[in-house]
């Protein structure tokens, strides 16, 4: 008969050993309420929807471009009246507060920032730009003339001209929604009427 000794490795588990995963769960509960009261103490809180001080919004000049329509959704949707075409002096129908934007330039530009040495383009400058005027009815100026400029550096290859050109719509749509959020929180800020 032969005898083989096997020797088996227990793990050693001592009494201090054990309660680690446990210690961890709670240090790393108690850093993450640590860092809710340190937030919160310092007078930190998410972003919330913009409150107006107008009811009603009259839209003159260009009011019908992408970025004057992504405006009137967004404050229809804050539960503020939107109308088309108000002509100073007039008072819409209903609302005790109405204030008027005048969209002056909703535009996108298009600029060649960079050339080979053969004259091809290989890097664009795409531009939005959007500038209004806030006013009431009786035209008494909230906000000035406000000209609100994003730009986008892209590169261009004329052997994908359709992906490039997928891209800028893309990056437009990008900087548009930016310009409709700015146009929001600067028209939130408007508490004077």
């Amino acid at each position: 008969m032969m005898s083989t000794s096997q020797s088996v490795a227990l793990p050693s588990c001592s009494p201090l050993e054990s309660h680690v995963p446990g210690r961890r769960t709670a240090l790393r509960a108690l850093t993450g309420a640590a860092a809710v009261l340190a937030l919160g103490g310092c007078g930190f809180a998410l972003r919330q929807a913009p409150k107006f001080a107008f009811d009603a919004v009259g839209f003159t000049g260009l009011a019908n471009t992408p970025v004057s329509l992504a405006v009137q959704r967004a404050l229809s949707s804050s539960g503020v009246l939107v109308a088309r075409g108000l002509i100073a002096g007039q008072q819409p129908s209903g609302p005790s507060r109405p204030v008027v934007l005048n969209v002056l330039v909703d535009q996108r530009e298009r600029v060649v920032a960079g050339q080979s040495n053969a004259g091809q383009v290989r890097e664009l400058t795409l531009k939005s730009r959007f500038q209004y005027v806030l006013s009431t009815p009786n035209g008494k100026v909230l906000q000035a003339e406000t000209e609100l400029v994003l730009e986008r550096d892209i590169s261009f290859s004329e052997t994908d001209a359709l992906a490039k050109a997928i891209e800028e719509d893309a990056m437009f749509s990008d900087m548009e929604g930016d310009i409709v959020q700015q146009v929001l929180r600067r028209l939130a800020a408007a508490q004077s009427l």
